[in-house]
């Protein structure tokens, strides 16, 4: 799979904008602030229905605009598809493929995988669990099409039993065959997503390994796990143990929505005791690891963009992600960089051909 063209009408910085791009490597070069990250976020909206860096559609239409309109041609299974996606002011966002809009947005995640490497990514390291289990959902979604709605479902039945908490601690009363039903609920859910988490991450770890050992030349020692209430204890039992601290806190506490994943060095807490070189080098490892298991399950190669990705990668680290990324199984690729000598520069000494955009406050031409 290969985006071909993509066009923009007041999206961000870009009041008009097309491209062309090459089937392989291709570089957005220019001063911070000029828009490059921002195409990027554009083709990201094509694939997955939703900006990466702000879930508001409203605040990414141009200033003083009503409307943005982003349009791109995919080749996908050596058929073209046409993808659009709209969004007006205090309207629905509208999402097409083929001129034929979606019945609801879900359906188009995971036809057109991708991956987003950013700076932005260090929130996985550095946030509460919430971050980290949404990169997990978010790679299984792309993979399963019944993931994401399980989710949706869970996450409305545990509304519903906190709501029922805070119901109780105002009125001292429940109905104890309505906590049921809605315990039942709750499991059914999360007995579903916390098979499929777990399914995901014995696939997904030794491919976290593999490009961690190949980045750090199996220099340092650090640990993915997949931490969940669920793994000793049945989620029924959980519940029935924990209803009274449930009462008193209004809310439920055991569950998947608890799930975590730790990450470690040398034994300790990457957030605390990982360089920012480690920190960079882990998430970088995460990511291609995201790529590898999208295109064993797709059967075809996924979006990759790396925007501005060199800042804290060493000169060592740097080479090998890109011999990694334009030698070996991955296919079209997408990066922001401050330096256009370096670009050229590091695709020269990997001999490695590479299309380059130059971008100018909100305008794209060929370098």
């Amino acid at each position: 799979m290969w985006l071909k063209n993509i066009t923009l009408l007041n999206f961000k910085n870009y009041a008009d904008a097309s491209i062309s791009f090459s089937k392989t490597v291709n570089a957005f070069v220019g001063n911070n602030g000029a828009g490059k990250t921002n195409l990027l976020d554009a083709i990201h909206y094509l694939c997955l229905c939703k900006g990466y860096f702000n879930p508001i559609d409203s605040q990414q239409i141009k200033t003083a605009e009503d409307l943005f309109l982003i349009q791109g041609d995919f080749d996908r299974k050596e058929k073209n598809e046409k993808i659009t996606c709209g969004v007006k002011r205090n309207q629905k966002k509208q999402f097409k493929r083929n001129k034929k809009e979606y019945d609801k947005l879900a359906d188009h995640i995971g036809l057109f995988p991708l991956v987003m490497i950013s700076p932005y990514d260090t929130n996985i390291i550095t946030d509460g669990s919430e971050e980290r289990r949404r990169f997990m959902d978010n790679v299984i979604s792309q993979t399963d099409t019944h993931y994401l709605d399980e989710l949706i479902l869970y996450n409305r039945h545990l509304l519903n039993r906190n709501a029922l908490f805070k119901q109780i601690a105002i009125t001292r009363s429940y109905d104890p065959t309505l906590l049921e039903i809605y315990n039942e609920q709750l499991v059914q859910s999360g007995m579903k997503i916390f098979a499929k988490r777990k399914q995901f991450m014995l696939d997904f770890i030794p491919l976290f390994d593999k490009y961690y050992q190949f980045l750090t030349e199996d220099n340092e020692q650090v640990s993915l796990q997949y931490q969940s209430q669920l793994i000793d204890t049945p989620f029924e039992q959980l519940l029935a143990q924990s209803i009274e601290k449930d009462k008193i806190l209004e809310r439920t506490t055991t569950g998947i929505h608890k799930d975590e994943l730790l990450f470690t060095i040398t034994g300790m807490p990457l957030k605390k005791f990982g360089s920012q070189g480690q920190q960079k080098s882990f998430l970088i490892a995460l990511k291609l690891a995201q790529y590898t298991y999208l295109q064993e399950h797709k059967g075809f190669k996924p979006l990759l963009l790396l925007d501005d990705i060199f800042d804290k990668l060493d000169d060592r680290r740097m080479h090998k992600l890109m011999e990694l990324v334009s030698h070996q199984d991955f296919g079209q690729i997408f990066i922001t960089d401050t330096g256009r000598e370096r670009v050229l520069a590091l695709f020269n000494k990997i001999n490695v051909p590479v299309t380059l955009f130059e971008v100018i406050n909100g305008s794209v031409n060929h370098a």
